[in-house]
């Protein structure tokens, strides 16, 4: 049986100390901060991030180098057959494509998943590719299998702020204004490629509402039915882990039977544009072999 190992990035929300206990690796993504790289949980914390933030600094994300990534699968395949690399979405980074090109010249050795994931769905993804390749399924055989998986997984996301919407440039300055002195607050969804306004609300009470019958409605028409308990819920926020655990005892609550697996703060790159205080829910299908 050929060893496969497999490999995520940061996006995914799982820490360089939790791959080390998953058995897997985890490839840090890049920003610049004020001119200067960090690298996600190498030398840039969560806390340090959100301490820039709120000073203003010039935050942008970037992909990890060629190199980077093709230095990595060199140093597993030393001591692996096969790597299963799972990247954050193609629709949401041109990290994918870039692994996917990379990927032609290791000879079938490399599979890149483009599952359509992010965050706590994207581990989700690598749970499933580890429980796939313990079953002796070959890295093509996984790759295979997350993709024709790949849609089934939602994300309801709220913000606490426009203000990062606007800078990103997915509000326009003028509805940013009106929003922030209407109060309006957006849920916002990740489904598949596309990072979309899902409904707009006026309060935190009324958006997590939002998010719970979301949910519900993608159990009952997506996965089976609410008491079918087929999907994991997980939950995700910026900086907001106390809000994050209150809200977590409100979705169980809505959701008799099922319990949240993971409360992970969302991904860098996802909250460097929507900012802190953010809490967001997941459903995800569970794996299906």
């Amino acid at each position: 049986m050929s060893s496969i190992a497999i490999v995520t990035d940061s996006n995914s929300g799982i820490s360089q100390a939790e791959a080390e206990k998953l058995g897997i690796y985890v490839l840090p993504m890049p920003f610049i901060i004020n001119g200067e790289t960090y690298f996600e949980d190498i030398n840039l914390t969560t806390d340090e991030f959100f301490e820039k933030m709120k000073n203003d600094a010039d935050i942008t994300t970037s992909q990890p180098s060629p190199k980077a990534i093709t230095d990595l699968w060199k140093k597993v395949l030393k001591d692996h057959d096969e790597v299963v690399h799972i990247p954050m979405s193609s629709g949401l980074s041109g990290s994918c494509s870039t692994a996917a090109a990379l990927a032609q010249s290791f000879k079938g050795k490399v599979q890149v998943v483009d599952n359509q994931r992010i965050s706590v769905t994207q581990k989700e993804s690598v749970l499933d590719a580890l429980a796939l390749a313990a079953q002796g399924r070959s890295a093509a055989e996984i790759k295979t299998q997350l993709e024709a998986e790949a849609l089934e997984a939602s994300i309801y996301i709220t913000v606490a702020t426009l203000k990062y919407l606007k800078k990103g440039g997915r509000l326009t300055p003028a509805v940013a204004a009106i929003g922030t002195l209407l109060r309006i607050k957006p849920v916002l969804q990740i489904q598949g490629e596309k990072l979309d306004t899902f409904s707009k609300v006026r309060t935190m009470a009324q958006a997590k509402t939002v998010m719970i019958n979301a949910i519900r409605n993608d159990l009952e028409t997506r996965f089976g039915g609410v008491d079918a308990h087929d999907a994991y819920i997980d939950m995700a926020h910026t900086d907001n882990l106390e809000e994050a655990l209150k809200f977590k005892g409100e979705v169980e609550a809505a959701f008799p039977g099922y319990e949240v697996r993971f409360v992970d703060p969302l991904s860098l790159s996802v909250s460097c544009h929507i900012g802190a205080g953010s809490l967001a829910v997941t459903a995800t299908k569970k794996h299906a072999g």
